[in-house]
This record gives C-alpha cells, sequence and structure tokens, in this order.
C-alpha cells in the first residue's frame, strides 16, 4: 500500500512538473514594468531593456531609417531578433508609446499613428523580459500579446515556431523586410527550407527535417544549451537537429539563436559572455555548408558556382543578365531560337557538369548518346533546350531553367545562334584570289563613291524643291506616314457614318482603304479642340507619334491636316477595348479567363514600358484606362491615344483644373502643385491591373453606395490575407501569381510616387522574373 501511495505522488509530481514546464508564456503571471501612457523617442538611446539589460525594446537604427524592434546588446553591437512592421517604409522620426486604451503605437508629427500591436483585450502594461519576448499584459498580469507568437527570421531559447508558421528571412543585412527565403513548418511532420515565392513541393524543396508524414505536427524549438529540436506527439522530442556545444570556463552567460539568414541557409549561434565583459559570438550549426544548394540563391535561367565559399550567379551561353547589378534576379534569353525556321546559323551549345530542376516535357528512351540527344534536340524546331544525365536519360526541357548549380553529371544542350567567323587560312588562301578581290574591292569602292556623289545631288535637288511645296502634303522627309485629303477620309468612312466610340480626344469612325493586298480597314480618329500652336505643332506632335512602333501600341497610319481639320488614321482593332471584353458582361456573358487577362496585363505593361523608356523623347499617356486599351484580333492587347496630350487645349482632359485624365485612375500628385512624371502613369496602371483582376470597373463599389474603391477593397483583402474574394466568379487560378499581381498592383496604386516601381521593372515582376516584395501596408489614397 506505501508503494502504491509513493507511485500516485510521483505521478503527480512529474505531472506538476511538466505542467509547468510546457505552459505558454501566455499562462504566466507577469508584473509589467511599463505602464500605459509610456514612450521612448526615435533618434536617442531610450528603449525598453529587460532586468539583465541584454535585451531591449524599441527604435534601431539602418541606412534608410529606424525600425522597431527587439534586439540582443552584445558590445556596442545590436543582434536583432525580432521587427515590427517589417515590410513598412523605414521610419524618420516619432515614438513608440503604449497607448491608454490598451495598443502599443507609433506615433508620428502631426498625429499619424501606425499600430504595433492591438491585443484581443486592452492591455494594463508591458514588460521586456530577460527571455528576449517583449510581451503586453492584461489587468490580471495575463499576456496578451507577445513577440515570441510573431517570429520574423528568428527563434530564441523559449520561443517555438509551431505548425503552419514558418520563418522568413530578411532582404538583406540592413533591411529586414521580407527576403527571398522561408523555413516553412509543414502540417506533413516536415520542417523544410523553400524559396520565398514558391510551391510547397520537392522541386522547390532544398532542406528538410526528414520527418515526413510522420503522423502528428510537430513544433520547432530552441533551448538554453543551442539544442535546436523537433517535438510534437504530447511535447515528446521527436529529432534532435543539433547537439549541445560546450564552452570555456570563462563564459558567464551564453545566449542561443536559429535564424534563417539573408542567404536562405538555417544557422544556430552563440553569444557567448566573458569574464571580462567581452562578447564572443560563432555559427554552432548551419544546415547547409554549400550556398549553391539553396534554390533560388540565383534567379530563372542562371546558375550558381561557389568561388571562395560565395555563391556567384552565372548565365549559360545565349542568356543575359536581367540585371547586370542585381545576378541575381537571373538571365534572359538573347537569342529567340526555337522558332519553326531553317536557319544555317541555328546551332546547340553545351553546359557540362550543372545540375538543374528537370522539366521534361517530352523524354526519349534512356541509353541514347549524347551526340543522339543534341541532334533531337536541333531537329525540333520548338525545342529551346534540352538535358542529358549521365545515366543516359535524354529529355527536352521547358523554359525558364530553374535552380542551376555548378556540380553533377548533367549536360544541358541550349539552342541558340551560331557565331560566325573566318578562319585564318581563308583569309589567306591562294594569292591570286586576294589580287582579284583586291581589284573588285577597288572598282566596287570607286563605284559607291560616284553613286554617292549622285545621291546627294539628288538630295539637295529634292530638298530644294520640297520648299516649294504644302506642308500638308507630308510632315516631313523622314516621317512614314501617309498624308490623307479630307474629301479622302470622308469617303473612306462613307461620310464618318459608323463611330466606333467617343473620348476626350474626339471621335472614332470605321472606314476602309484600298492597299497592295486588297481593302483594308482602318479607324479614323477626327481630333477636337485643338492647340492654338497651329499647324507646325500638329506636325510637330504627330510625327512623334509616328516615330513609336511597338507591338503593344497602335499604330499610327496617317494624318489628315486641312484647313481646320486634324484626323488621324490608326489600324483597326477588331476586338475593341478592354472595357467591353472587362465590364460588358451583359453583351458578351462571360468573363475573359485568367490567362487571357494575365496575358493582356503583361501588354499593357510592355507597351508602357515602351512609351516611358524606349523611344526617343519619353512619352507620359496621362489617361491609362481599359477604353484606351485595344484587343486587335489576335488578343494583343495595345494602348491607344498615347502622346495626344499635347495635341489637345488644356481644358479638353481635365477633371478638375490642371488635371489631365480620368477620374478613378488620376495618381495623387496630379492633385497636388508636383510635376507630373511617368509614376502617374503608373498609378494608373496599377488601377487598371485590379480591374483586369477583379473584372470591376474601380468606382463601381462607390458608385453602389459602398464606402471604398475597388483599389481600397482589393487592399483589404490582402491585408486580411483572403484573396479569394476579388476573383470574378468560381474560376480557379494560381493563387501564389495571383498574390503576385496584387502586391506588384499595390506597389503601383502607393501613395508616394517615389515608391511605385518603373514600368522596366512592372514587367519582369508580373512575368513571375523577378521577386516582388511585400507591399507596405499603407491604405492607397481614396481621394480620386
Amino acid at each position: 500500500m506505501a508503494n502504491f501511495f509513493i507511485i500516485i505522488f510521483f505521478f503527480f509530481f512529474f505531472f506538476f512538473f511538466f505542467s509547468l514546464h510546457g505552459s505558454s508564456v501566455h499562462s504566466q503571471t507577469i508584473k509589467p514594468n511599463i505602464t500605459p501612457g509610456s514612450s521612448i523617442n526615435s533618434g536617442t538611446n531610450d528603449s525598453w531593456t529587460s532586468p539583465s539589460g541584454h535585451f531591449s525594446f524599441g527604435f534601431y537604427p539602418t541606412p534608410n531609417g529606424f525600425f522597431i524592434g527587439v534586439w540582443l546588446q552584445t558590445s556596442s553591437e545590436k543582434t536583432i531578433i525580432w521587427t515590427a512592421n517589417r515590410d513598412d517604409t523605414p521610419i524618420t522620426t516619432g515614438s513608440i508609446r503604449l497607448s491608454f486604451d490598451g495598443r502599443l503605437l507609433w506615433s508620428a508629427a502631426g498625429g499619424q499613428e501606425t499600430v504595433i500591436s492591438n491585443p484581443p483585450e486592452p492591455a494594463a502594461g508591458a514588460a521586456m523580459l530577460d527571455s528576449g519576448n517583449f510581451v503586453l499584459v492584461n489587468s490580471a498580469q495575463k499576456v496578451v500579446w507577445s513577440t515570441f507568437s510573431s517570429p520574423t527570421d528568428t527563434i530564441v531559447p523559449g520561443q517555438t515556431l509551431n505548425p503552419n508558421t514558418q520563418l522568413v528571412s530578411s532582404s538583406s543585412e540592413n533591411d529586414p523586410s521580407t527576403g527571398r527565403f522561408r523555413l516553412t513548418n509543414q502540417n506533413d511532420g516536415n520542417l523544410v527550407l523553400y524559396p520565398m515565392y514558391s510551391t510547397n513541393t520537392i522541386d522547390d524543396a532544398y532542406w528538410d527535417s526528414g520527418t515526413y508524414q510522420i503522423g502528428f505536427l510537430i513544433t520547432l524549438n530552441l533551448d538554453v544549451n543551442g539544442v535546436l529540436y523537433l517535438s510534437g506527439n504530447n511535447s515528446a522530442v521527436v529529432k534532435n537537429l543539433t547537439q549541445p556545444k560546450t564552452f570555456t570556463a570563462s563564459s558567464v552567460e551564453i545566449y542561443h539563436r536559429a535564424v534563417i539568414d539573408v542567404d536562405g541557409i538555417l544557422r544556430v549561434y552563440y553569444h557567448s559572455l566573458m569574464k571580462d565583459g567581452s562578447w564572443e559570438t560563432g555559427v554552432e550549426w548551419v544546415a547547409l555548408s554549400d550556398k549553391c544548394l539553396v534554390k533560388g540563391v540565383c534567379g530563372l535561367n542562371s546558375y550558381c558556382s561557389l568561388v571562395d565559399d560565395a555563391a556567384v550567379c552565372l548565365c549559360p551561353p545565349g542568356f543575359d543578365f536581367v540585371d547586370s547589378y542585381q545576378r541575381s534576379l537571373g538571365c534572359t534569353r538573347s537569342f529567340s531560337g526555337g522558332d519553326c525556321l531553317k536557319d544555317s546559323n541555328i546551332t546547340m551549345v553545351e553546359l557540362k557538369n550543372t545540375t538543374w530542376v528537370d522539366k521534361t516535357y517530352s523524354i526519349f528512351p534512356s541509353g541514347m548518346s549524347r551526340d543522339d540527344c543534341e541532334a533531337k534536340c536541333m531537329d525540333d524546331c520548338f525545342c529551346k533546350a534540352v538535358l542529358f544525365k549521365s545515366t543516359g536519360e535524354c529529355s527536352k526541357q521547358l523554359l525558364p531553367l530553374r535552380y542551376g548549380r555548378m556540380g553533377g553529371n548533367d549536360t544541358v544542350f541550349i539552342k541558340l545562334a551560331a557565331v560566325i567567323s573566318n578562319s585564318s587560312s581563308e583569309q589567306h588562301g591562294n594569292n591570286k584570289t586576294t589580287t582579284l578581290l583586291l581589284i573588285i574591292s577597288v572598282i566596287f569602292s570607286s563605284l559607291f563613291f560616284i553613286l554617292l556623289l549622285f545621291a546627294v545631288f539628288l538630295i539637295f535637288v529634292i530638298r530644294h524643291q520640297r520648299k516649294h511645296l504644302h506642308e500638308k502634303a507630308s510632315l516631313n522627309e523622314e516621317s512614314p506616314l501617309k498624308s490623307y485629303s479630307y474629301q479622302e477620309l470622308e469617303d473612306a468612312t462613307n461620310g464618318f457614318r459608323e463611330e466606333l466610340g467617343r473620348g476626350a480626344f474626339g471621335v472614332v469612325f470605321k472606314g476602309s482603304i484600298l492597299s497592295i493586298n486588297g481593302e483594308k480597314t482602318i479607324a479614323v480618329k477626327r481630333l477636337q479642340k485643338m492647340v492654338d500652336e497651329g499647324e507646325k505643332e500638329f506636325q510637330r506632335e504627330v510625327k512623334a507619334i509616328a516615330r513609336t512602333h511597338h507591338r503593344n501600341l497602335v499604330q499610327l497610319l496617317g494624318f489628315c491636316n486641312e484647313g481646320s481639320n486634324r484626323l488621324l488614321v490608326y489600324e483597326y482593332m477588331g476586338n475593341g477595348s478592354l472595357a467591353d471584353l472587362l465590364f460588358k458582361r451583359s453583351i458578351t456573358g462571360t468573363y475573359p479567363n485568367w490567362k487571357q487577362r494575365t496575358k493582356i496585363a503583361i501588354d499593357v505593361a510592355r507597351g508602357l514600358h515602351y512609351l516611358h523608356e524606349e523611344v526617343e523623347n519619353h512619352i507620359i499617356h496621362c489617361d491609362i484606362k481599359p477604353q484606351n486599351i485595344l484587343i486587335d484580333k489576335s488578343e494583343n492587347a495595345k494602348i491607344s491615344d498615347f502622346g495626344l496630350a499635347k495635341l489637345l487645349m488644356p481644358e479638353q482632359t481635365k477633371t478638375f483644373t490642371g488635371i489631365r485624365g480620368t477620374r478613378g485612375y488620376l495618381a495623387p500628385e496630379w492633385h497636388k502643385n508636383v510635376a507630373i512624371t511617368v509614376k502617374a502613369d503608373v498609378f494608373s496602371f496599377g488601377v487598371l491591373l485590379f480591374e483586369i483582376i477583379c473584372c470591376k470597373r474601380n468606382m463601381e463599389m462607390e458608385e453602389q453606395g459602398m464606402d471604398c474603391t475597388l483599389v481600397e477593397w482589393v487592399y483589404e483583402c490582402f491585408e486580411e490575407g483572403d484573396l479569394r474574394k476579388v476573383l470574378s466568379g468560381e474560376e480557379e487560378v494560381d493563387m501564389v501569381e495571383l498574390e503576385r499581381m496584387v502586391m506588384v498592383g499595390l506597389w503601383c496604386v502607393h501613395n508616394d510616387p517615389g515608391f511605385r516601381p518603373s514600368m522596366k521593372n512592372v514587367v519582369p515582376m508580373l512575368e513571375g522574373n523577378m521577386i516582388v516584395p511585400r507591399p507596405p501596408l499603407v491604405p492607397p489614397t481614396s481621394f480620386y
């Protein structure tokens, strides 16, 4: 009987002990030392410090401003272990305060406030603990919010990474915003490292804990001895990832932290306080020793080579860096080989001893030779790359190539243009041939010189004669446009009978003209309320438009400049406008599918990039909207009405004084007394992008009595993590692609033009060739 009571006693003792050990900080009673109304200011050394003085909460500096976070103070260095609102714009001034209504706030000049924490019940106080946890407690001294509950890129002893959560690396050592890699605690019992914007599949994983399908959820823990371990199934230890390290007797205190670093590698660090007051810091454990094993360290179509323990990104033959200053963004093809054309200048180049993710779309029987594998791709006009493995497997590969690295026995063959060069034997062959070639060269040079003189004489005569011709006959000798009389265009449009549409610039009519290929359909725009500068100004601006040539711009074919009649002749776009496609559901009955909509968005982005950066005189469109995006018979989207703003009287495109454009698409700077740049078009594109995604007009919700625009609603859905609501109907889309497009849109509609990306960067971000950082959680303006 005595033994029975002893067993019962020990049972309750251990139950009580492990209950205390397993309890979370939220069940502890903590006496706060920070009261409501307390505050600390940026730009000072003020902080809320733990009793030991080793951990602090407050402002910490970066090259671009201040962030708010928790750090371990090691000598004069701050080792950051948590950051608040990491994707917000860095802070330049302000203070942190615990408000009397129980919230933790950042307050800036002018009354601006940003919430750092908004606990489910009001906080009666706060405390910075010696564990590195900053907590808010209620009136019962129970924790209602803590930094441990929302880790960023680090966990410390006592903190856990729970199932279905993740650590995300920082962008750089000096930028704590969301980086390129993540450590995900999956609900299948596996802890896995992935690139940030990727699927949770084996193709994207580059390290895992080896606990796949263990049968229960696991938790990642770090104990005070620096042991990183997985637990689950009633807190039982599942696997130790590291072993404890033995420290010298001169160590007084030792702190550990587990971090997913900027390079995507998970490491455990130690920080040892020595008896002499100095600190010793080092790496205790590393998940991967080869930095090139990190998938995504180099972008699409590039491969990684390890040089002096540094990951160096390289392009395969036939590829160039997307940005030579940011080589991790990947490479793009410098040759469009693979077309169904018989071209003797097409060849195959090989890249040996590399490893790539196998994205096969056609595989051949094993046992094939390298030469036969290369020939299979050469004979297929659609094949752009083929992978040959050391096992004799040959497979055609989809582009872009992904996760390449040096090492391994694979060879990739890539199709590209051959470099034609003459051998020295051809250059220094037969002496007679050389002499004959020299004589022929002299004769042809003489003939060329005579022809050149004759051409110069003709040009002089023609120019002299043109001075006596009326200017309306042509813009000038450089113009590729045809000059029409008003009567010709009146006849072509059957008396301007069939109207295609109306806009700020005038009325558009359908017409037809005779061409060498027969009858050709055209669109004739009759401009209204022209500027007063007159004929020369009109010719100058139309000539500027004529010099633009891009597959995503509506082509200008000709003009009429006769008296007060100013008309422009454009190619005819048979599928109408994007507005018709997106908004006239009662007529079409269906929306364009997701693939069509993403293609349209990329087409418009490419056209704007051309106008903003690639034409000789950069053009700001000033009125990007669905009505000005036209769709041709091949479903290509093309921008219309570009470059016409200067041709109109100032009030013609005004909604408010001094403003050009359309309500609902206007950037905030139009309402300020500031210079307008191409970033105004970027804002309008962001609005357009949301309309393409949602198949709704930006002002539609406001017109229906709701107190928000489409842009504001999408922002709210993104902030709530529920983007599926923005989709029209029941269509299935790639949620990663949807999130990427929404994030691009949010960057574009940022209130500050300086934060909006250039269209040069918008294009690869939409295509998935450039990482899109998480946009700052700043609500877009509602003033249109």
